[in-house]
């Protein structure tokens, strides 16, 4: 039986990006879809809230002079776009999927419901989240631990490009240390950069559980789902 019976996963738009330098891998998409399928076959509920990095980036441009309320709401848009390729994958093979958006996208995506979310989970639906949380100068961080609790997930999931947290960049130093399980209060004495910082405190604030793990390593989300060793867990 799974330890985690209801899961929030949180993918950046990198996540889509594979061997591409813009836009989607469908190739990617693809594999992702299908170890998150084989999750709900074995009945863990499954909501998701995805990014827009490898479409846009409003916070890069608003630095080179675009209001910075402009470009986060650009990012919002290319999270919908990115959940409406999701949804399409999902459906593809043969998983309803329902892509809910926290601002209003009429004939796109239906507007975010707390109580139609969890209906649509207990019904076996995977949820995609977009459109982050509808407001500017916040990340989809900050959507991801927001949904999280109001759909009383058992855990955060946050997809990287690395295995967990480590003492200090395994790219850079390949003799850093991983760390197995972390608590609140290390993540914020060592300041360590898990997620934006506001998403995390609301985190520690609910006894919100985070898992960092690389999403590009097969088999990992089964693992944690499991409740198996992988990545780092935060409580």
């Amino acid at each position: 039986m799974a330890k985690y019976q209801r899961i929030l996963l949180k993918l950046s738009g990198e996540a889509l990006l594979g061997e591409e330098a813009f836009g989607i891998d469908a190739n990617v998409v693809n594999l992702l879809v299908t170890e998150i399928k084989a999750l709900i076959d074995n009945g863990t509920q499954v909501a998701i809230v995805i990014g827009g990095g490898n479409l846009f980036r409003g916070k890069k441009l608003s630095a080179s002079g675009l209001d910075r309320v402009t470009g986060d709401q650009m990012g919002m848009l290319a999270t919908v776009m990115n959940g409406l390729a999701l949804r399409d994958a999902f459906e593809d093979q043969g998983c309803p999927a329902r892509l809910m958006s926290a601002i209003a996208m009429t004939g796109l995506a239906e507007a975010f419901n707390r109580r139609d979310a969890v209906t649509a989970l207990n019904a076996g639906r995977v949820l995609i989240f977009v459109g982050g949380t509808g407001n500017p100068f916040v990340t989809t961080d900050s959507a991801a631990s927001l949904r999280s609790l109001e759909i009383k997930a058992d855990i955060l999931l946050k997809a990287t490009q690395v295995d967990g947290v480590y003492s200090e960049d395994p790219k850079l130093n390949p003799a850093a240390t991983k760390f197995e399980t972390l608590s609140y209060k290390q993540v914020l004495k060592e300041q360590f950069e898990v997620m934006d910082l506001s998403a995390f405190c609301q985190c520690r604030d609910a006894d919100m559980p985070i898992c960092i793990f690389d999403v590009a390593k097969r088999g990992a989300l089964a693992r944690i789902v499991a409740g198996e060793r992988e990545g780092t867990l935060i409580t």
